[in-house]
């Protein structure tokens, strides 16, 4: 396991930087089924998740018609990996930190604010 985790995360720079954040409902519909299809399109949406690596392009703005510096030059990761890690659970409380440092409540128990 270690030894696979540190190849991978010397792939390239990218692969040990964030290339997606994504917040899911404890209660999503593929979480609910209790099932595990063993793809990862399918699984991830049962729980909140991190991925290291290449960002998506079209989570930006005109995403789809940008080069691949001009999604740099907005933050966008570029790594030859992408690997989601499951996060999520009925416990998770998630909240967003403003610019002065006010928190809101954005998850708790793994359910929308």
């Amino acid at each position: 396991g270690e030894d696979v985790l540190k190849k991978v995360l010397d792939t390239d720079e990218g692969a040990r930087r964030l290339g997606e954040v994504a917040l899911v409902p404890h209660s999503s519909p593929i979480s609910k089924s209790g099932l595990l299809f063993f793809n990862t399109l399918f699984d991830e949406n049962a729980a909140c998740h991190i991925a290291l690596g290449q960002c998506y392009s079209k989570c930006f703005v005109d995403g789809p018609s940008l080069s691949q510096e001009e999604i740099e030059t907005r933050g966008g990761n570029k790594s030859f990996i992408h690997i989601d890690w499951m996060i999520g659970s009925d416990r998770i409380d998630i909240d967003g930190v403003g610019k002065g440092g006010s928190r809101v409540p954005v998850m708790r128990k793994g359910e929308w604010a």
